[in-house]
C-alpha cells in the first residue's frame, strides 16, 4: 500500500516504521520531537529524538508560514528548560509568553499526545521577559556601539561595502583617540568633527576616507536615532552571561526577547542576535563537546539576519556558526525556506526539521527541488511530494545520531507543547518582569563622559592661565568611579581624569614613568648611548612605535564581527 506521499518497503509499513525508529534511539537524554509517520499513520512507540549533545551541532526549522514553526520552537524550548539548558528565543509574533503559563487541555491535545507517545500534562516554565531599550514593556536590554562594532553597525545602518570600511576606519581613529563610543551621539559627534573644518587634518590621517562619504554614514546615523536607536545603544550594556541561569527547581531559564514592535526595524534586532552570538563567542571559555549545552539559541525570522548583508557580516557570521560549538552554544536557525540560509551556514547545521513547503511559483519549484537534495537518500518517502503533503505539526526530519552520523529521514508528527499555545496574560507578565533581578540591574540608562563629552570640551573656549578645568554639564549625576568632566589637554585633547574604566580594552594602561636618575642626562633610559639605544630614543622611531602599537591592539581587541573584546 501506498500514498502519493509515501513508498513503503516490502516489508510493509510497520517494518519501515520501527526501521527509522532505530536510528533515533537513544538511551542518553533527548529531546522528544514526536513519532513516526509511515501511510499517513503515526506510531506512538516510534520516537524520534534529537540527543541534547548533539544540539551544539545546530540546525534547522524551516517551513511555510502557518505550518507549525513557532510551536516546533515551543517544544524544543520547553523539554531543554526541563533538562537544565538555558535557552534564549526572540518571539517575533508575541504568542511565545505562552511558555510562561501551563497549557490548556482539549480534544486535539488529547489526541496528539496520543499519537506521539507523550503523557501529556499542561506545565508553565521559568521565563526572563527582555526587550530593546525603548522598544517594549520588559526588561531593557542595551550595547554600546563600541562593543557593536563597524560590521554589525554597517548592517544595521544599510551601507555598502565602501562605506562600512569608512565606518571601520571612523571606528579605528576613536580607538586610537581613546574616546569612548557608547551611544549614537558619541559617533555622531566623532563623525561631525571628522567632517568639520577643524577635524579635516584628522580626516586626512585616517586617509582613503571621503568627506562625503562620511556624510552619507552622519545621516543614517541620524535616521537611526530618530527610529529609536538611541534608547537601544548605551549603558548599562547586557552581560551575557544573564542568559545563561538555572531557575531554583534546577530548570533552564527561557530568555524571551519581545521583537513583535520591531516590525519597522527587524534588521536592527537581527543584527542584536549576531551581536549576543558575537558576545557568547568572546565571553565563553573553551569547553569541547558536553553532554549538554550551556545555552540553546533559537533564532526566529533568520531570513531578516541574512538580506541584503555584506559579504563581510556574512562571513563572520559564517565563522562564528562554525566556532561556537566548542563553546558549548547551540544555534537554530527558524525561517520559511532553506535557501534563505546561505549554503556555507545552511553545511554546519546537523539536524534539519522541515515543515511543508509550498510549490506554487516556479521558483518554489526550484526551492522544493533544492531542499530534497540536501536530505539523506529514503526509500520510504518521496520527499518533493512529501514536503509539500506534510501537516500543520508535521515535518521530515533528519538529525545527527549521538556517533555524529545522520538519522534516517522520519516523517514526524511533533508533540503539543505543554505551555499555553497563545499570549500569556498580560498582567502576568507585567507582574514577572516588575519582580525580576535583571531589572534592577538594567532598568535605568546610565549615560557616563564619553567621546561626545571629549570632544564637546575640544571645541569649548579655552580656558585662562590658571583658571579651573573645563567641564560640561550632564544633567546627571555622576556614577561613582567615573570621571566628573573631561579636562583640555596642552596638546588641545581632552582627557578623563582617572580614565574612564572601559571593559573592552585589552591594553594595559601605560605606567607613569620612572624618574630620571640622578647625574643621567634626560632622554637617556638607560640603554646605551649610541647604536639601539639611541634609535629607540629617536622621537621618529617612538611615535612610530606607538602608531603601530595603537594599531595592533586596537586590531588584536575585535572579534570578526569588530566587536571590541572585553577584558578579562
Amino acid at each position: 500500500m501506498t500514498t502519493p506521499a509515501t513508498t513503503s518497503p516490502a516489508g510493509g509499513s510497520e517494518t519501515a516504521t520501527q526501521r527509522i525508529a532505530a536510528g533515533y534511539a537513544t538511551t542518553a537524554a533527548a529531546v522528544t520531537l514526536g513519532s513516526v509517520v509511515v501511510d499517513t499513520v503515526a506510531d506512538p512507540t516510534a520516537l524520534v529524538k534529537i540527543p541534547l549533545s548533539m544540539f551544539n551541532r545546530h540546525g534547522l526549522v524551516a517551513g511555510a508560514t502557518g505550518t507549525g514553526k513557532t510551536k516546533t520552537l515551543q517544544v524544543i524550548a520547553e523539554q531543554l528548560s526541563t533538562a537544565g539548558v538555558p535557552v534564549f528565543i526572540p518571539d517575533v509574533k508575541g504568542d511565545l509568553t505562552g511558555l510562561f503559563a501551563p497549557g490548556e487541555p482539549g480534544d486535539r491535545t488529547t489526541q496528539r499526545a496520543a499519537e506521539t507517545g507523550d503523557d501529556w500534562a499542561p506545565a508553565a516554565f521559568p521565563v526572563e521577559f527582555l526587550s530593546l531599550a525603548g522598544q517594549g514593556g520588559a526588561v531593557p536590554v542595551r550595547a554600546t556601539i563600541d562593543s557593536f562594532g563597524p560590521i554589525l553597525l554597517s548592517n544595521v545602518l544599510g551601507l555598502n561595502d565602501t562605506q562600512e570600511s569608512t565606518l571601520g576606519l571612523i571606528f579605528h581613529w576613536a580607538d586610537q583617540r581613546t574616546l569612548p563610543l557608547l551611544d549614537l551621539k558619541d559617533l555622531r559627534a566623532v563623525i561631525m568633527h571628522l567632517t568639520s573644518d577643524e577635524g579635516k587634518e584628522d580626516l586626512r590621517e585616517l586617509g582613503g576616507v571621503s568627506k562625503a562619504t562620511a556624510g552619507v554614514i552622519l545621516r543614517a546615523v541620524t535616521n537611526l536615532d530618530a527610529q529609536g536607536g538611541d534608547a537601544f545603544f548605551g549603558e548599562p550594556e547586557l552581560v551575557v552571561s544573564d542568559l545563561i541561569r538555572l531557575a531554583p527547581d534546577g530548570r533552564g531559564v527561557i530568555s524571551l526577547l519581545e521583537v513583535w514592535k520591531l516590525q519597522t526595524r527587524p534588521v536592527l534586532f537581527s543584527t542584536f542576535l549576531m551581536w549576543l552570538l558575537a558576545e557568547l563567542f568572546e565571553e565563553l571559555p573553551e569547553v569541547g563537546d558536553l553532554d549538554k549545552p550551556k545555552l540553546v539559541f533559537l533564532f526566529d525570522e533568520a531570513h531578516l539576519l541574512f538580506a541584503d548583508a555584506s559579504k563581510a557580516f556574512l562571513q563572520a557570521v559564517q565563522q562564528t556558526v562554525k566556532l561556537i560549538r566548542s563553546k558549548g552554544v547551540g544555534v537554530f536557525f527558524c525561517t520559511q525556506m532553506p535557501t534563505d540560509v546561505p549554503g556555507p551556514v545552511l553545511s554546519q547545521l546537523g539536524a534539519r526539521i522541515q515543515h511543508a513547503l509550498r510549490a506554487f511559483t516556479p521558483d518554489d519549484q526550484k526551492a522544493l527541488a533544492a531542499t530534497v537534495k540536501t536530505y539523506p537518500i529514503t526509500e520510504d518517502y518521496k520527499l518533493s511530494t512529501a514536503l509539500t503533503s506534510l501537516g500543520i505539526g508535521e515535518a521530515i526530519v533528519t538529525v545527527l545520531s549521538e556517533r555524529g552520523a545522520p538519522t534516517p529521514v522520519a516523517w514526524t508528527r511533533v508533540r503539543a507543547p505543554r505551555s499555553l499555545m497563545a499570549p500569556a496574560p498580560a498582567n502576568a507578565v507585567a507582574a514577572a518582569v516588575a519582580n525580576s533581578p535583571l531589572f534592577a540591574t538594567y532598568g535605568q540608562a546610565v549615560d557616563r563622559q564619553s567621546a561626545y563629552e571629549m570632544l564637546t570640551a575640544r571645541v569649548a573656549p579655552t580656558a585662562a592661565p590658571g583658571a579651573a578645568p573645563v567641564t560640561i554639564p550632564t544633567g546627571t549625576a555622576p556614577v561613582p568611579g567615573t570621571p566628573s568632566a573631561p579636562t583640555v589637554g596642552a596638546d588641545g585633547w581632552p582627557s578623563l581624569v582617572p580614565e574612564p574604566y572601559n571593559p573592552y580594552l585589552d591594553e594595559v594602561p601605560a605606567s607613569v614613568p620612572a624618574p630620571v636618575p640622578s647625574g643621567q642626562p634626560r632622554g637617556q633610559t638607560g640603554q646605551g648611548s649610541g647604536g639601539l639605544g639611541e634609535m629607540l630614543n629617536n622621537p621618529v622611531v617612538t611615535s612610530f612605535m606607538k602608531s603601530l602599537g595603537t594599531s595592533l591592539g586596537g586590531a588584536m581587541g575585535r572579534s570578526v564581527f569588530g566587536t571590541r573584546k572585553r577584558r578579562r
